[in-house]
């Protein structure tokens, strides 16, 4: 199959940012490596997971529960938050793994809410780019707490007949000429977009990293975020319904990720999206085990499946997002001709520095300083933001 206008829309955005031995799964969160699985035991016959809207596709599914005898039953979630807050319901027991980005994973891991895993029953681990195989937001104190899936960046969507000219900056969501059409995600991480705004539109303000603000780059980011509170048609919760607000004519403009283009394109929608000239946040996903996994066989089956080469080009092509394991692009080639470029997943390490990755706000800067806003602070704000 040839590149449709999907994927070149797609990657017309990519190309601006230049239990026992044999049983797996361990309750500790503090695990030694001694104490993990050394094998994969038999599947229990189950596997229950959080994970963002269009991951969890047929297209991968349904072979993974056939050849592993493991059902799959998939609970999506609209924001990190709601990953913390339904992998801790009910004790924590309720579901296996979750596919947290970078703002979440750090939570669950201090929460002791996911445990240790052995990347040496991942035999395609030792095939990722080397800044996803141990990155600082699954991989603390040299125990590696997940197993890196896929990464890209948030976009600018719009509706090409409603808004002309194609905008070009980030500016054009915070524009009253768009009142009552914005839609943005209904998510604190959502800060540090504004702050990525700022940062290039008033540099007297020194924000040097979105996720990284003092109280004063904090306060100014949340007042642009006020403001532009009038402009909101919607702050959604899954990415399904900024999809029906554009097809609806709800929303002509808004924060999105490469999903929601794809969808849009599919049904022949007449949207596009663009990385604006200030840049881009934007997500690494890590599939984690719960600490309280009850079907950690089949959590360890999954990791192992969806790690492949094959799995990962289909994962990729059909969200629009760029994969771990650098040996899917031959097979992206084999699905979509020219796919691999398309999606960077041969691109250079220059590529993957470009994007502001999402990380979970802590008061501890890098710069050594104990004066930034931390998350529970920015949670209260966005509470502020969105009434």
């Amino acid at each position: 199959m040839r590149l449709t206008k999907i994927d070149w829309a797609l990657g017309a955005i990519l190309a601006l940012l230049a239990v026992g031995v044999t049983a797996c799964g361990s309750s500790s969160s503090s695990s030694s490596s001694s104490s993990l699985p050394t094998k994969i035991g038999p599947g229990e016959g189950q596997l229950n997971v959080i994970a963002w809207e269009g991951y969890m596709q047929p297209e991968w599914v349904k072979p993974f529960e056939r050849q592993s005898g493991c059902v799959v039953h998939s609970k999506y979630a609209g924001s990190s938050d709601e990953m913390v807050a339904l992998m801790r319901q009910g004790g924590g027991g309720q579901y296996d793994l979750v596919s947290a980005s970078g703002d979440a994973s750090l939570r669950l891991i201090r929460g002791r809410d996911v445990q240790p895993v052995n990347v040496d029953l991942v035999p395609e681990w030792k095939n990722f780019i080397p800044q996803l195989q141990s990155p600082p937001h699954n991989t603390v104190e040299g125990k590696h707490y997940g197993i890196s899936l896929q990464w890209g960046p948030n976009i600018l969507l719009y509706n090409t007949k409603s808004v002309q000219p194609a905008p070009t900056s980030w500016g054009a969501i915070y524009s009253p000429q768009f009142r009552g059409k914005v839609s943005v995600p209904n998510n604190p991480i959502q800060i540090a977009d504004a702050a990525l705004y700022l940062s290039k539109k008033d540099p007297s303000l020194g924000i040097s990293d979105p996720y990284e603000l003092t109280e004063p780059q904090l306060n100014a980011a949340v007042k642009l975020l006020k403001e532009q509170r009038p402009l909101i048609r919607k702050y959604w919760a899954l990415a399904s319904d900024e999809i029906e607000l554009f097809k609806n004519g709800d929303a002509t403009i808004g924060a999105a990720w490469p999903f929601q283009l794809s969808t849009l394109l599919a049904d022949h929608a007449p949207v596009n999206a663009l990385i604006p000239a200030e840049g881009a946040t934007g997500w690494a996903d890590t599939w984690m085990l719960s600490a309280r996994a009850a079907h950690p066989n089949c959590a360890y089956k999954w990791l192992d499946w969806i790690t492949t080469p094959k799995v990962q080009a289909q994962q990729a092509d059909s969200y629009g997002e760029t994969p771990v394991n650098k040996l899917a692009c031959a097979e992206m080639e084999k699905i979509k001709q020219g796919s691999c470029p398309i999606y960077h997943a041969n691109a250079p390490a220059a590529y993957f520095d470009t994007i502001k990755f999402w990380k979970t706000p802590i008061s501890k800067c890098d710069n050594g300083e104990s004066n930034c806003m931390d998350y529970i602070v920015w949670q209260q704000k966005w509470t502020e933001v969105t009434g």
